[in-house]
């Protein structure tokens, strides 16, 4: 499988990221063992994760990288991957937290139970919005320089606040960020093509999207609210059950059919076709999802098609 190159970095990824918010959530550790085995067989070598998945069953999180640092260590294929996680975000414990301390703490916490003794890419998972950046970066430069972190990265940074970090670091000669994390995909186009999709361009991001088929909605599983009840997940899609969202599954639907092939695998395959998007973030639970993943990056979609993706999503 064609890997891409994590800009600014010497970290190659195949162009899909498993979402490890899954794991202890909605899989078991023993299903997730087994859809890790098969994401990996298939050529794929790039999770994401966080701290604090998954926090709204225990109050707390860490099960997720718990589970991967787990499998990680029975397998022994730390090397072979590419693993992302995540410091900032709150709990029933805390709230977001981006301080100095708080980062100091939290990557020594992430890498015992991932089982390894660095961490590939760390984001910034969400703003506290009072601590200062250079503090930030400054306890990034430290776990960096401890060998704790290579890379790092911001998810639900706001522009202005995205903006100053980059202006901190240069000035100040600190880590800048290598990578985004935005919600981007069909039913959500605006917030990042017209606020981050500049910064991409300007500071040379990698892109990874997150909540990249819909919460669920672009599986075309979801077609109205009786539906919602299908999946522990599927709350997430009643904002998408609208004249737009139906638009555009008719077009998924039509276009699959065209490539014998899945409404999903033509949503990321979408994501796929964008330059700024380099890999996007997807969660599988069985063997049909998985497949989706596997099938996206081989789906070469027509200029026509993604205008048609492109207008009925507008």
């Amino acid at each position: 499988m064609k890997k891409r190159t994590i800009k600014n970095t010497d970290l190659s990824v195949a162009p899909v990221n498993f979402g490890g918010n899954v794991f202890g959530w909605t899989l078991e550790e023993k299903q997730s063992f087994d859809i890790l085995d098969r994401f990996t067989l298939e050529g794929f070598n790039f999770i994401d994760t966080a701290d604090t998945y998954s926090w709204w069953v225990n109050g707390k999180g860490g099960q997720s990288e718990e589970i991967i640092g787990k499998w990680m260590k029975n397998r022994g294929n730390r090397n072979d991957l590419v693993i992302a996680t995540k410091v900032g975000s709150g709990t029933k414990e805390h709230g977001f937290d981006i301080s100095r301390k708080h980062i100091l703490k939290s990557v020594d916490e992430s890498l015992q139970r991932l089982q390894t003794d660095h961490i590939d890419l760390y984001y910034t998972h969400f703003d506290d919005n009072k601590t200062p950046v250079e503090e930030t970066l400054s306890a990034y430069d430290e776990i960096i320089k401890a060998g704790k972190v290579r890379y790092i990265g911001a998810s639900n940074l706001s522009p202005e606040r995205l903006r100053e970090s980059f202006e901190v670091s240069e000035k100040n000669n600190l880590p800048k960020y290598v990578a985004l994390q935005p919600h981007y995909n069909l039913m959500e186009r605006e917030k990042f093509e017209t606020h981050y999709a500049p910064f991409v361009d300007e500071f040379d991001l990698s892109v990874f999207t997150y909540w990249s088929l819909a919460s669920g909605f672009l599986t075309g599983k979801y077609r109205d609210e009786n539906d919602l009840s299908k999946s522990q997940r599927g709350e997430g899609a009643r904002k998408y059950l609208n004249p737009k969202g139906l638009k555009v599954l008719q077009a998924l639907n039509e276009i699959s059919g065209a490539y014998n092939s899945e409404p999903a695998a033509v949503a990321l395959a979408w994501l796929l076709a964008n330059p700024l998007v380099t890999a996007p973030i997807v969660s599988a639970t069985n063997s049909s999802q998985l497949k989706t993943l596997s099938d996206a990056p081989k789906l070469e979609l027509g200029t026509q098609d993604i205008e048609i993706l492109n207008t009925v999503s507008r």
